[in-house]
């Protein structure tokens, strides 16, 4: 641990030692890297011209919010046992009030909802109870998708598949939000810092299109203060010398090319698909659907179910929540009209207050309060 802490301290003297000349302002993809960031307390001790900006790494905060509501109802009114990540059992919906706004409620309701930490978890509840039919919310990134694909794969070629198993797949990709950004010409942010998870996944080379295609500096970092600070310092230097690159600051995990074991089952699993993003929109080529060998397993297809098109703000963030401006990095959590009034994670009004990657979350759970008890 001293050597770790060592380690950090070169490194942030280092950028101490950057001229910098103008502010640069970084933004980290990561939900990991910005709790790291915010734990340690980073942003409290660099030159004040960098500025580190939250972005779209958090799964649970980008669900779409049609998604979420659908597993309720699978819950509710077709009797399954639906089992989902932790995280995904708080996440609020917009319905009347007095219904059910989370999976959570619905469990309070009646409904067999149960948290699971893996996709093998998930399995195995569908064989230990053949008597009821069990759905599977797979909601996350390539780094959760990866899993959920093998798991799929290894219980179907060895004839382990529990035919009362179907999954409610929401698995989404990350970099398509970041070019979203980018070309849309309103990014907020001169430098990014790439999520070391999915780059150790995907390859660091996915992300070779923010330097080549927009000309902005990149790096990959890890999960450590001295990690983060090694990539911070990249591409402040990058900044300085005027080149843009992709450089790797996480190689004892990340290779160029990913994992190719875990890229081939997601290969061979699904198919990437144009995708909605709660509170964003749809953007092309960001999601996880089903190739048509695998189509059976879909809870869409096993389990029919009729949105209500009465319901009101479908898809949309709550009234008044900005966790979409949050993720896209266009305003601070702080800045978000409900922050700490109305939401906190104990009464979470929006995604980002629910999730560890939340960046409102991450905030609060770090101390951080109103913006303008901070200014």
């Amino acid at each position: 641990m001293a050597d770790r802490e060592a380690i950090a301290r070169q490194w942030l003297s280092a950028i101490h030692r950057l001229p910098l000349e103008r502010p640069v302002r970084i933004m980290n993809v990561c939900g990991g890297h910005e709790r790291a960031i915010s734990q340690a307390g980073l942003r409290s001790v660099l030159p004040e011209q960098v500025g580190l900006i939250a972005g779209p790494g958090c799964p649970v905060c980008v669900c779409p919010e049609q998604d979420v509501w659908l597993a309720i109802r699978l819950a509710l009114d077709q009797g399954v046992t639906l089992v989902a990540f932790g995280d995904m059992l708080r996440v609020p919906v917009n319905v009347p009030v007095g219904e059910p706004r989370s999976l959570a409620e619905a469990a309070a309701s009646g409904a067999d909802v149960r948290p699971v930490a893996t996709p093998v978890e998930a399995v195995r509840i569908a064989r230990q109870e053949p008597h009821r039919q069990v759905v599977f919310f797979a909601a996350g990134f390539e780094t959760t998708m990866a899993p959920v694909a093998a798991t799929l794969a290894e219980a179907h070629l060895s004839g382990q598949m529990p035919d009362n198993f179907s999954v409610l797949l929401s698995g989404r990709l990350t970099w398509p939000a970041v070019a979203k950004l980018l070309d849309s010409g309103q990014a907020a942010f001169d430098a990014l810092i790439a999520p070391g998870h999915v780059a150790a996944v995907m390859g660091a080379d996915e992300w070779q299109f923010v330097p080549q295609q927009h000309g902005l500096p990149a790096a990959v970092a890890s999960f450590e203060p001295a990690g983060l600070l090694a990539a911070m310092h990249s591409v402040l230097a990058q900044v300085i010398d005027g080149v843009a690159r992709l450089d790797n600051c996480y190689p004892e995990v990340v290779r160029p090319a990913g994992n190719p074991v875990a890229r081939r089952w997601l290969g061979e699993v699904f198919r990437v698909t144009d995708a909605g993003w709660r509170g964003i929109g749809t953007m092309p080529a960001s999601g996880y659907d089903w190739h048509d060998d695998w189509r059976e397993l879909d809870a869409r297809v096993r389990f029919p179910v009729s949105e209500d098109p009465q319901r009101r703000r479908a898809g949309d963030m709550p009234p008044g929540c900005d966790c979409a401006k949050v993720v896209l990095g266009q305003i601070d959590p702080d800045q978000c009209r409900l922050y700490g009034r109305a939401c906190t994670p104990r009464k979470p009004v929006g995604p980002c207050m629910v999730s560890d990657e939340g960046a409102c979350h991450i905030w609060w759970m770090s101390g951080r309060r109103h913006a303008e008890q901070v200014a």
